[in-house]
């Protein structure tokens, strides 16, 4: 894939094919970057145009300027799509990346097609009770990162993967992450319950791995069976189910985007 820089932005993103064709975007989760859809990449090249992004802080988008924060990634989103006059797209996000993909429909629903967010929860309807749950985890975990972002990587890969290749390719991209990287992900809550739940006019699909914590499955369950949108818990996967078992990741999500 061709690396791209957005004018005027930090962002990094990268590109495969121009031919006339549907986009699909992908977003990646956190700690790690746009490589964690390799495996995507090669499946779907040539089938749609693809375009990964890698998130403020993450990858190559580290050159930051006073002034840039992580609520402006539907922003620099979308001067992506009009730098490259792409109308609209589909998007698949994982764990953090499902979060922009939601707010960027929040704000330019006209330019969705579809959503599949994985390993992610509704951000227009997310149980303050769960929320802080999930918020408490998260700031055990950066105690860590804060003496070491070697042991913090060891331990992620546990919690982001369940196969052993993928917990490898989970903690070699880990290790890339930057410390002074996680103060852009302190505005993550501004994101969270910001928008009013209203109904979708594009298609969803909601999903995790079996392995992924009894928290996510349930969030899962409860958001598929509250918008009566698609839903997938695969089997053999924990968090990244992409890196997992991306085989049937691929196939199910092919089938997803070609459903009428």
């Amino acid at each position: 894939m061709e690396k791209l820089y957005l004018e005027n932005s930090p962002i990094a993103y990268y590109i495969d094919g121009t031919e006339n064709k549907e986009w699909l975007v992908f977003i990646h989760a956190a700690f790690v970057d746009h490589r964690m859809f390799e495996k995507q990449f090669k499946y779907f090249s040539g089938k749609y145009n693809l375009l990964a992004i890698d998130i403020l802080g993450h990858g190559n988008s580290i050159h930051t300027q006073k002034g840039d924060n992580i609520e402006k990634m539907s922003y620099w989103i979308d001067q992506i799509f009009q730098k490259h006059n792409i109308s609209a797209a589909h998007f698949v996000g994982v764990s953090l990346g499902s979060v922009f993909i939601q707010d960027f429909a929040n704000k330019y629903e006209n330019k969705v097609l579809s959503l599949a967010c994985f390993g992610g929860y509704d951000v227009n309807n997310f149980d303050v009770e769960k929320q802080k749950a999930n918020s408490k985890g998260q700031m055990k975990m950066m105690m860590k990162a804060l003496f070491s972002i070697k042991w913090f990587a060891k331990d992620n890969k546990k919690i982001s993967a369940y196969t052993s290749e993928a917990q490898e390719e989970f903690y070699n991209l880990n290790l890339q992450f930057k410390k002074s990287s996680f103060r852009y992900l302190a505005g993550l809550q501004k994101l969270v319950n910001k928008y009013p739940k209203k109904q979708r006019n594009y298609k969803l699909l909601a999903g995790c791995g079996e392995h992924d914590i009894p928290m996510e499955i349930e969030i899962v369950n409860e958001w598929a069976k509250d918008e009566n949108c698609d839903k997938i818990i695969f089997k053999g996967a924990g968090h990244c189910v992409n890196m997992d078992v991306p085989q049937e990741f691929n196939i199910y999500l092919e089938s997803f985007l070609q459903k009428q």
